[in-house]
């Protein structure tokens, strides 16, 4: 359902970003290692935004930045909608849960359940509140059109996309570059967390 409000919305915080890597990335993106570094960097840019109660946040909430966003978020006192390209047992399956990251008990999966019950957060399984996807459509990708629709809806002058990337191509379709693409076609305005400085610690 969708969260009640009771005033109206200051700005739209919409987040893209890495995932953790998993064991067997080769070329290493976000390393559990720079966790701490990396929550600290949206912590410091929910701060530069002002975030607070009047604002919303939209985010997928894979494990990694869009959880560390979350949490973030929600210690602002702002409101979070998830939106899930899958119902949330196959979302929590292909882009929370990591096992082999984090041994039983998995701490990912574990968050993901704490932001779910907040009662500041929606969560939106795109199964169910969408047509049906297009022949071929990448799910990933579709969601983040429906993300940046959603969010554009309160007027591109609202928005604000966070970004935790390193300016690369994805793993696939509806990456954090196709999003950034996407808010810059829009004029919205950005914050991008840069990893390939964030890292440098």
């Amino acid at each position: 359902m969708p969260i009640p409000q009771s005033r109206e919305i200051r700005q739209v915080l919409l987040f893209s970003g890495h995932m953790i890597d998993k064991p067997e990335r080769k070329a290493p993106r976000f390393p559990p290692t720079m966790e701490v570094v990396a929550a600290a960097a949206i912590t410091a840019a929910l701060n530069d935004l002002h975030a607070g109660p009047d604002d919303l946040g939209i985010t997928e909430g894979a494990c990694g930045g869009d959880i560390l966003f979350a949490e973030a978020l929600l210690a602002h006192g702002a409101s979070l909608d998830l939106r899930l390209p899958f119902r949330e047992a196959e979302f929590i399956k292909n882009s929370v849960s990591y096992p082999k990251v984090t041994p039983p008990p998995d701490r990912w999966a574990e968050r993901f359940t704490v932001l779910r019950r907040h009662p500041r957060v929606a969560v939106h399984p795109m199964p169910d509140e969408r047509e049906p996807l297009p022949p071929a459509s990448d799910p990933y990708e579709q969601c983040n059109l429906w993300m940046l629709r959603e969010a554009l809806a309160f007027g591109a002058e609202r928005v604000r996309f966070i970004c935790l990337w390193d300016g690369g191509g994805g793993d696939g379709a509806g990456g954090t570059a196709h999003m950034k693409k996407s808010i810059e076609d829009a004029g919205a305005s950005f914050i991008w967390l840069d990893t390939r400085n964030l890292w440098k610690v």
